[in-house]
């Protein structure tokens, strides 16, 4: 999802079984297929990033929204929080286990590189970088050197470092290496998204539709315009980079010389009007390349259809019809989303975001139709046939999701932030109640329920968590990070 940043303030386990669960959630399940709690394959790894789970916002380059790691689990919880007056969308781990994240400061808006303690969540260090619009350098990565790949105000590419200072008593973050885009992007145009190919050159798309190639060791860049908007992050594997714009969801490759050539392009309901709860009219997804061989036979997105959004599944070489369209999130009379899909195996999770009253908008965001709406929260799981030739709705749930949530393949487990009391834009800022929360995959039933706090310092703006190797929950917040273990 893309993050906005705040304008101004906001800030019980309950363990249930699967029958009063889904009664006491409204959750309705279908039967579902014998192998239908194993989930899996991860997508596979990124030679340039970091491992699978902690390389960047949606986990991996091609953004499953998994982990290998297993959660904190459904038993007693400790946390603590770092204050750092900022929103946190990014929180990637290294091969050395620092916590790396990238922030936009409350005031001033200025994004900020931190450095986290995994012993204690505490601040070792920290890099402002040059401002630019609200979305720019969002999307980073961590690549396979543990440095932080993110776009600065300037356009520039970056990668940057952590390193001991002092003799080994303290630590800097610096930009090691730095890439000049502003060649490649219009005038008043900004990058939002970045993803590296497996030949190590870096993908990039603008909010203006330039899709390119920035190779960073020669300075290369190309580039292709769309003509049509990117608010969304982009995903990679094997061959092929998935691009999801305003209109149409593409899929690339490269031309020798590292041009990017569209295999196919694939139009899709974009709706009357932005709804509420979206931070731009269209999809509100960052493309998700999943599939019970290699993880990576399926390419996934929502479309922004009314009054209910759908799910829509391509085969990445079976070209621009989509092997599925599934209305999603039915059990509430509108549905939309601006987070990304979790997508593992043959089953996608979809998260309903309509209503969210996000602080602050995109620069030129249109009205949403309607103005404004409840937030009802809520999932849906979608499962592709085994012949890949259509989906089925497994089951509802109207879990009230705050966060972006995560899927643990290795404890097969889903872990999110829920919120309790008043969702409207003042109640989310000062006295809803925010939870750890644990659900099953398998049915959707809310397992735990784990009390972090109130209001504005607890909000997690529909951001996603990282779990590191150790099982450590990283949750950016609008005003920090959450650190969340076994208690």
């Amino acid at each position: 999802m893309p993050f906005s940043l705040p304008a101004g303030g906001r800030l019980a386990a309950l363990a249930l079984t699967f029958a009063v669960t889904l009664s006491a959630l409204g959750g309705t399940a279908a039967t579902a297929s014998a192998d239908a709690t194993v989930f899996g394959p991860l997508p596979p790894r990124n030679p340039a990033t970091a491992g699978n789970g902690t390389a960047g916002m949606h986990g991996d380059s091609a953004s499953s929204d998994t982990t290998p790691y297993p959660g904190p689990g459904t038993g007693k919880i400790a946390y603590s929080r770092t204050a750092l007056a900022s929103a946190c969308p990014t929180i990637v781990v290294g091969a050395d286990g620092y916590v790396v994240t990238l922030c936009t400061t409350i005031f001033g808006q200025t994004p900020t590189v931190h450095l986290l303690d995994p012993a204690s969540g505490a601040d070792l260090a920290s890099l402002p970088l040059p401002k630019g619009s609200l979305f720019g350098g969002v999307y980073s990565y961590l690549d396979n050197k543990d440095r932080l790949v993110a776009v600065d105000g300037n356009s520039n590419l970056v990668r940057i470092g952590h390193h001991r200072t002092g003799g080994g008593t303290g630590w800097a973050l610096t930009v090691d290496q730095s890439t000049p885009l502003a060649g490649a992007v219009p005038a008043g145009d900004s990058i939002v998204g970045l993803s590296p190919a497996w030949n190590g050159k870096v993908w990039f798309a603008t909010t203006g539709g330039v899709i390119g190639t920035a190779d960073t060791d020669t300075g290369t860049v190309r580039t292709l315009a769309t003509g049509e908007g990117v608010q969304n992050s982009i995903s990679t594997v094997p061959g092929h980079t998935a691009v999801a714009t305003d209109h149409a969801l593409y899929l690339l490759s490269e031309a020798p010389d590292g041009t990017p050539v569209i295999d196919w392009r694939a139009p899709y309901d974009r709706g009357p009007a932005r709804k509420p709860g979206q931070l731009s009219w269209g999809t509100g997804a960052t493309p998700s390349f999943f599939g019970p061989g290699d993880g990576t036979e399926y390419v996934t997105i929502t479309d922004n259809a009314a009054p209910h959004e759908k799910l829509l599944v391509y085969r990445v070489d079976g070209g621009p019809t989509p092997i599925c369209s599934t209305p999603v999130l039915t059990q509430y009379a509108n549905s939309g989303t601006e987070d990304a899909v979790i997508a593992s195996g043959r089953s996608v999770f979809v998260t309903n975001t309509y209503g969210y009253p996000y602080p602050a908008l995109p620069a030129g965001a249109p009205a949403s139709r309607p103005a404004s709406a409840n937030f009802d929260g809520g999932l849906s799981r979608v499962d592709v046939n085994a012949e890949g030739t259509g989906c089925t709705v497994v089951w509802n749930s109207s879990v009230k999701s705050a966060a972006l949530p995560r899927l643990s393949v290795a404890d097969g487990k889903i872990y999110t932030v829920s919120v309790t009391g008043p969702t409207g834009s003042a109640g989310l800022n000062t006295f809803a109640s925010y939870h750890h929360a644990v659900l099953d995959p398998a049915t959707g039933a809310q397992l735990t329920s784990s009390f972090l706090g109130i209001g504005l310092v607890y909000n997690p703006l529909q951001m996603t968590g990282t779990t590191g190797p150790d099982g450590t929950l990283y949750q950016g917040t609008e005003t920090g990070v959450v650190r969340i273990t076994k208690g």
